[in-house]
């Protein structure tokens, strides 16, 4: 049986995109950016998971109402994650009016990863970035 020199270059790219990907998502920081950018234009929900190494993935939901800039959306992420997380690990603040800066507040404190799990709101693009 012959194999198409195509079919198995698109699968060994495929395979090692999948094995970035994953390796991009483990690698925990300790301080990260989330770039908001776009203005609401549908009301919805972000939800976020945060993974402090070796300890329980925490979700977050953050409600986000229509019409609103990405200033204030970068203000309504900062709001809520200030109720959801603990706020002995945890110093959140908002940079650049459109930006979220996420830290994790004693350097004995663990780093963390933050996972985009969905985004409802359209009009709204969040990049998150490790600091």
């Amino acid at each position: 049986m012959k194999t198409n020199p195509s079919s198995a270059l698109k699968f060994t790219l495929a395979g090692l995109m999948l094995l970035l990907a994953f390796s991009v998502q483990a690698s925990p920081s300790n301080k990260w950016r989330l770039q908001f950018s776009g203005n609401a234009e549908s009301s919805g929900t972000i939800v976020m998971q945060f993974t402090p190494k070796g300890s329980e993935m925490i979700e977050t939901r953050t409600d986000i109402k229509k019409g609103r800039s990405e200033n204030h959306v970068a203000r309504d992420v900062v709001d809520s994650l200030k109720s959801q997380l603990p706020k002995d690990h945890f110093h959140i603040e908002r940079d650049d009016g459109e930006d979220v800066l996420i830290k994790r507040k004693h350097h004995h404190d663990a780093k963390f990863d933050i996972k985009i799990v969905s985004n409802s709101v359209k009009g709204v693009r969040i990049n998150p970035d490790r600091e």
